[in-house]
């Protein structure tokens, strides 16, 4: 290996380590929680609007009712109004009739007639009397006459009255039309924005979600791996609650995860296995026991060892730092130290590549911790 690449080995290794000591998706995750109480801060704004806007248009339909109600009474007080108009027009129009019948009368007949009654009194009180009973006809005519005259104004100004405030009612029925219309409209877009912040609140939970489970996963790997002894040369090492025990318990940090896509490595396809990053030579133990089918180096997988545990069930473990400390043919017990972490084959850092497969498949080998 070249001094260049040692080099740059060695500094993809230290960013790595760096990368791990802060708190993966920490900021990510705080980020998502902050978007998160505003989103349900936003909500409950809209909520109070939507909430303000639908006891606004229960006023506006309880006035709206009301005011069809009062437009429903005044239009009998209108009729009403109107058939007493026509009444006291009827009446007025006989008055005005009688009165010039009358007149027309004493005008044909000359004041003969008038004086023949007057001169046929009797005596002078009958005469008086049927004076002052002619003339008070007279009066009676014109003060009926007046009556009418006032009673049909009145009615015509009482109809006039009425006919503004229906006027004034269907107006505001107009008005409040409108504004029904305005805040039914105000309410389908503030249901909209509440549907819009709650769809944009479950993708943020969705991030929430993701970010929990990538720290949770980290702080396993920690408290999981964290403390173990690194072990020996021909030592065993048995941990873990699953079929396998974990073959690099000293490793510094889990850099890579099964189906993972490592892009900024210029790799898109799903990763195979974990990578465990570890200091040179840490140990790495057989996951469990089983028979060794390959223990040599490959251009890709650098020195490697490739374990047939049965049942179609194989492990391999790869980049190790030089040739393993075992050979094909040779069974091995579960926790048995078979080689050292490195970077051989196509590596970019310190790092055990641990994969596992099932009938000639890869799965997930935390599956089987």
């Amino acid at each position: 290996m070249t001094i260049r690449k040692r080099i740059v080995n060695c500094m993809i290794a230290g960013v790595l380590s760096l990368s791990f000591m802060m708190p993966v998706g920490a900021t990510d995750l705080t980020d998502a929680q902050q978007k998160a109480k505003q989103l349900e801060e936003q909500k409950k704004a809209a909520e109070s609007e939507k909430s303000s806007l639908s006891e606004q248009l229960n006023t506006i339909v309880a006035d709206m009712e009301k005011s069809k109600e009062d437009m429903t009474k005044k239009e009998a007080e209108i009729e009403k109004a109107e058939e007493e108009l026509v009444n006291a027009k009827v009446d007025e129009q006989d008055q005005y009739d009688s009165m010039k019948k009358r007149i027309k009368y004493i005008y044909e007949n000359g004041n003969s007639e008038f004086l023949e009654i007057i001169f046929k009194a009797k005596n002078m009180a009958d005469f008086l009397n049927k004076a002052e009973y002619a003339t008070k006809m007279s009066e009676y005519d014109r003060d009926m006459l007046k009556k009418f005259q006032k009673l049909v104004k009145k009615v015509e100004e009482e109809e006039a009255k009425l006919n503004k405030e229906y006027e004034e009612l269907h107006k505001l029925q107009e008005n409040l039309n409108e504004q029904q219309v305005k805040v039914e409209t105000l309410l389908i877009e503030k249901s909209s924005e509440i549907a819009s912040i709650e769809a944009q609140m479950l993708e943020v939970q969705g991030l929430i979600t993701a970010a929990k489970e990538a720290e949770r996963r980290r702080q396993e790997a920690l408290q999981q791996h964290s403390g173990r002894p690194s072990g020996s040369a021909g030592n065993s090492v048995v941990s873990g609650n699953g079929f396998f025990t974990h073959p690099c318990p000293g490793m510094s940090y889990q850099s890579s995860y099964f189906g993972e896509v490592r892009e900024g490595i210029g790799d898109s396809r799903p990763h195979k296995g974990h990578d465990y990053a570890a200091s040179p030579g840490t140990p790495i133990y057989a996951a469990a026991s089983g028979k060794v089918t390959t223990a040599g180096y490959s251009n890709s997988a650098g020195y490697w060892v490739v374990i047939n545990h049965g049942n179609g069930l194989v492990s391999k473990y790869m980049h190790m730092y030089q040739m393993p400390y075992v050979s094909a043919g040779q069974t091995v017990e579960k926790g048995q130290h078979i080689g050292g972490v490195g970077t051989t084959g196509q590596s970019t850092g310190n790092h055990l590549h641990f994969q596992v497969e099932l009938n000639g498949v890869a799965v997930n080998p935390s599956n089987y911790m």
